[in-house]
C-alpha cells in the first residue's frame, strides 16, 4: 500500500481525521426523551400537574388586576366605539346601495 492510500483510510466521509471524531456520543434510547428544561429525573403526571398548578397560582398573584372603575370605564368606551362603528358602517352601506341602485336605473339595467 502506498502512503497516499494510507492517508485516505485515515480520513472519514467529512474529510476529517477519523481519530478526531467524537465516538463518545451515545444516541438516546427510544422513549427516554425529556422535556425541555428538565435536568433531573422525569417526574410523574400527578407531580407535574401539581407543580403546574402551583406555578400558575404564583403567577396569578403577580398579575396587576384592574379596579372595578377601570373595568367599567373601558367597557363603556368599548360599547360607545362599537355603536359608533355600527352606525358608520350602516351609513356607508346605505350610501353605496343608493348609488348602485341609481346607477343601474341611469344605465338602463
Amino acid at each position: 500500500m502506498s502512503t497516499e492510500e494510507n492517508e485516505d483510510e485515515n480520513f472519514g466521509a467529512l474529510g476529517e481525521p477519523t481519530s478526531a471524531r467524537d465516538t463518545s456520543v451515545v444516541k438516546p434510547i427510544r422513549g427516554s426523551r425529556r422535556e425541555r428544561g428538565l435536568a433531573g429525573p422525569r417526574t410523574g403526571f400527578i407531580q407535574r400537574t401539581s407543580q403546574f398548578l402551583r406555578d400558575t397560582r404564583a403567577e396569578m398573584r403577580r398579575v396587576s388586576w384592574p379596579t372595578a372603575t377601570e373595568v367599567k370605564n373601558t367597557t363603556i368606551i368599548t360599547l360607545i366605539a362599537v355603536v359608533f362603528f355600527a352606525i358608520y358602517l350602516f351609513g356607508v352601506d346605505r350610501v353605496w346601495s343608493f348609488l348602485i341602485e341609481h346607477l343601474k336605473t341611469w344605465l338602463g339595467a
